[in-house]
């Protein structure tokens, strides 16, 4: 029992970290990479934005809905 929970510890922390360092730094260097891989990404697909969402802290590269319908998101950048 004593074993399981610090299995489940361990692994809860392990995700923690990864969860914390992969992330941008800066608001800034999330912004800079949503708008270059919008160019890159502007060939294949059209009607491409990024926006900033202030709630979760991240750039959303999306493709704005046609017809009426939502936008979808194509990437997300979170710092």
């Amino acid at each position: 029992m004593k074993l399981t929970i610090a299995l489940i510890s361990l692994i809860a922390l392990v995700f923690g970290f990864f969860y914390l360092f992969t992330g941008y730094k800066s608001a800034f260097e999330a912004d800079q990479q949503c708008h270059y891989e919008m160019r890159l990404k502007s060939v294949e697909l059209e009607d491409l934005g990024c926006d900033h969402d202030l709630e979760t802290n991240q750039w959303l590269l999306y493709r704005k809905g046609i017809n009426e319908q939502p936008s979808e998101v194509i990437k997300r950048y979170r710092y």
